[in-house]
């Protein structure tokens, strides 16, 4: 089956707020500061909401085919990094799902989806420095590593990260 027949990315809607609760596991949030409290979670949710209203980004639930299961997320949203305003992409598969090529195939599709908008010129990716996976889907994606950065995710919370770039 082609990578980009696994899965179908579609806008995030009141509908996956269930889908955020199954994200929020302990082993899915290892790498961004362990577990979100209920109201966290019905926060996140709202900002995925309005985040494309805001013209800021667009947040994805993923979906696998043909059986139509959400999966995962995958999104991308403006920051300023460095004193610069970048786009910043970030994504995540449940862990039954995790080693099927599932996050790549949602991650380029989110990527063809900035590239549509034609507003940005490169996206970032920071996935933890002790996420092999993650750092993967960048390497297979064609993101160039710039380096290895602290990186403050959760707020408060610093964490050891690599500075992935992919030029649109």
């Amino acid at each position: 089956m082609n990578e980009r027949t696994l899965v179908e990315i579609v806008p995030w809607s009141a509908g996956h707020l269930e889908l955020l609760h199954r994200m929020n596991a302990p082993e899915m949030t290892e790498h961004l500061g362990g577990p979100e409290t209920e109201a966290q979670v019905a926060e996140r949710h709202e900002r995925y909401m309005r985040i494309a209203e805001k013209g800021a980004g667009r947040m994805f639930a993923v979906v696998l085919l043909p059986g139509q299961e959400l999966v995962g997320t995958v999104g991308y949203w403006d920051r300023t990094w460095q004193g610069e305003q970048v786009c910043e992409m970030g994504w995540g598969i449940l862990p039954a799902y995790q080693g099927k090529g599932i996050a790549t195939a949602a991650v380029a599709q989110a990527i063809e989806a900035v590239r549509a908008e034609g507003a940005r010129r490169e996206i970032h990716a920071y996935p933890g420095a002790g996420n092999p996976a993650s750092n993967a889907v960048c390497r297979k994606l064609g993101f160039a590593l710039i380096g290895e950065i602290e990186f403050e995710y959760p707020p408060g919370s610093w964490m050891r990260c690599n500075d992935w770039r992919l030029a649109l």
